[in-house]
C-alpha cells in the first residue's frame, strides 16, 4: 500500500498515512479537525540487477571491459612528453 504525506492547513503538522489507491484522500485532520493537502514526494526507488554497484563493473584486465584504462594510460604519457619538450625549450631560449 502506498505512504501519503499530508500537511494540515490549521496546525501545520505533516503527517503520514497508508491507503489504497482506491481510498479517497483525507480531507480533515483527526486531531485539530482542519483541512488537509496531500503533499507530493519523491518515490522510493529500488535498482534491482547487476551493473548498479561498484563491483559490478569490470575489472582492470579482463577482457571486454570498458576499455578506458589502456586509453587513459597512453593520453597521460603523451601529456607528460608534451610537457618535457616545452620545458627542453624554455631551458634552451633562457641559454642563448
Amino acid at each position: 500500500m502506498p505512504l501519503y504525506e499530508y500537511k494540515c492547513d490549521q496546525c501545520d503538522e505533516v503527517f503520514e498515512v497508508m491507503q489504497k489507491f482506491s481510498d479517497a484522500p483525507l480531507e480533515t485532520h483527526d486531531k485539530c479537525g482542519g483541512t488537509v493537502r496531500r503533499l507530493i514526494s519523491a518515490p522510493a526507488i529500488q535498482f534491482k540487477g547487476t551493473g548498479w554497484y561498484i563491483t559490478d563493473y569490470a575489472r582492470a584486465g579482463s577482457n571486454g571491459g570498458n576499455g578506458s584504462n589502456g586509453k587513459s594510460g597512453e593520453a597521460g604519457s603523451g601529456a607528460n612528453g608534451a610537457k618535457s619538450e616545452t620545458a627542453s625549450k624554455g631551458s634552451e631560449a633562457s641559454g642563448k
